[in-house]
């Protein structure tokens, strides 16, 4: 069992903070499907501090979905310090430090993984949020840079000096994005190194690469980003892995009231139109892998309803059941 701060864990998986999509609904299903702790998407601190419309609405949350952390992105450590305090009377559970998104309208400001070449900085942001942060206080890294400014273990000690419960580490540079493969051994090493917990982050598309990252490196805990998308139920998979059982494959009525059930709360969080826009590219994750999928996709164009969701999602899974031999039953195709 994870333990962050004061805060204990149903268990080690976590679902990584991902910009649109890790909203409540989102949360709210992979929650109830065995993540152990949600992140928010990543949040400006910059925007809470000056109190944008669209920035609070990311702070809504709900006790189902707990324990909960928001992330939390910024280069000033008044600011992040203030932020800090913005979320925690939010609701929030935890609250999160990145450290290491790579993403270009980020880092020119010299937030996110540009800190870890300004250790300085990120010293004094950490601290300052530690000051006035009574919750469990995390930060997420990369690997470094680049690979001519790999410094993550220094990095990381600097983190767990300043008063950091736990950190993750995504074990790409940041140079290099998501292209590439994650550094396993890393993350092992930064394990050997840290007092704190560690959460490995990286290439965990199917269950069984989690157990072979926890056997490598004996992380403390697991971040599933991307490979949750195109499959929210590889959170129990792991667990049922963990058990010596054999995750049972997903059938076409289960994915079909997965996608249903996330609409009606996403429709509930943002209304019908904004659900649908969101729910269009979740859609082709979802159905990823499924047959007939390439003509379900021309369709999802045309979803600006809940009724125009359904009558779509009827249509395309009945095609599926007639024009298939095989059993109401496949195999999951994550991304």
């Amino acid at each position: 069992m994870l333990q962050i701060g004061n805060i204990k864990l149903q268990n080690g998986l976590v679902m990584a903070p991902m910009a649109g999509i890790t909203n409540l609904p989102f949360r709210l299903m992979v929650k109830k499907r065995g993540a152990g702790l949600v992140f928010s998407e990543m949040i400006s601190s910059v925007g809470l501090y000056r109190k944008h419309r669209k920035t609070l609405a990311y702070l809504k949350t709900t006790p189902a979905e707990q324990p909960f952390s928001i992330q939390l992105f910024g280069s000033n450590p008044d600011t992040m310090a203030q932020a800090a305090q913005i979320v925690i009377a939010a609701g929030a559970n935890m609250v999160d430090l990145n450290m290491g998104c790579p993403v270009k309208k980020v880092i020119k400001n010299g937030s996110g993984a540009a800190l870890m070449r300004t250790p300085k900085l990120a010293a004094e942001i950490i601290t300052a949020v530690r000051r006035v942060c009574p919750a469990p206080l995390t930060v997420k890294i990369r690997a470094g840079w680049s690979a001519h400014e790999a410094n993550a273990s220094e990095f990381a000690q600097i983190m767990q000096d300043c008063g950091a419960d736990a950190l993750t580490l995504h074990a790409r540079f940041a140079s290099q994005g998501y292209s590439g493969k994650a550094d396993w051994d890393l993350i092992a090493k930064l394990k050997s190194e840290l007092k704190i917990p560690l959460i490995g982050n990286g290439d965990i598309t199917q269950p069984a690469m989690a157990l072979a990252l926890k056997k490598r490196s004996n992380c403390d805990g697991i971040m599933i980003g991307r490979g949750a998308i195109g499959n929210p139920w590889i959170f129990e998979q792991i667990l049922a892995l963990e058990q010596g059982l054999s995750p049972a494959p997903i059938s076409l009525s289960q994915r079909k009231a997965f996608i249903l059930e996330h609409f009606h709360l996403l429709c509930g969080f943002m209304g019908e139109y904004g659900a649908s826009l969101n729910m269009r590219g979740l859609l082709l994750s979802y159905t990823k892998g499924l047959p007939r999928s390439t003509q379900f996709r021309e369709r999802i164009s045309r979803i600006k309803s809940l009724d125009s969701l359904m009558k779509i999602m009827e249509d395309y899974f009945s095609e599926i059941e007639q024009h298939e031999e095989r059993p109401d039953s496949i195999s999951d195709d994550p991304l």
